[in-house]
């Protein structure tokens, strides 16, 4: 889907919700820090779980395609810097992590809370990517995400 996120806080044509998490050297990342820049922000699970990894190493395989475009890319999760620093070793992501233990752009974003799971409700992260322009202006929103072939999704939403 893209336009009006059916779970999210935020909707194309919005600027990004104020936040504060850690990249995996342990940098804060701030809505500010995005600023003037493009970027991909995709929000998944856990680092190396089956499906986030596929969907991480989906997004690496473009990753040079939305460079040559001038986007950074981010993938967040709630997992540690110090997971997301052995993540990015084992998988070679070329594209940082940023941790967010305490959900703080998860929730800024509205994308963390109860979603079923194998038949039980549970609390998790709702898949989610989410394009900004340099302005801090999100583009596109993209909650239908297939996580083997999301790096292909996102490159055609962007018409790359």
């Amino acid at each position: 889907m893209d336009g009006s996120d059916k779970k999210g806080n935020v909707k194309t044509g919005q600027k990004i919700p104020a936040f504060s998490a850690w990249d995996e050297n342990g940098n804060v990342v701030t809505d500010g820090t995005l600023a003037g820049q493009k970027a991909i922000i995709f929000f998944y699970g856990q680092d190396d779980s089956p499906t986030c990894t596929k969907e991480a190493c989906s997004v690496r395989d473009h990753y040079e395609t939305f460079r040559a475009q001038g986007y950074k890319v981010y993938g967040v999760s709630k997992d540690t810097v110090k997971k997301h620093k052995k993540f990015i070793e084992k998988y070679n992501f070329p594209y940082s992590l940023i941790a967010d233990p305490e959900l703080s752009m998860m929730n800024a974003f509205g994308y963390y809370g109860p979603k079923m799971f194998m038949g039980k409700q549970v609390m998790g992260v709702y898949r989610t990517t989410v394009v900004i322009d340099e302005s801090g202006t999100i583009t596109h929103i993209l909650d239908d995400v297939v996580s083997a072939d999301h790096g292909k999704q996102i490159a055609e939403a962007l018409g790359l």
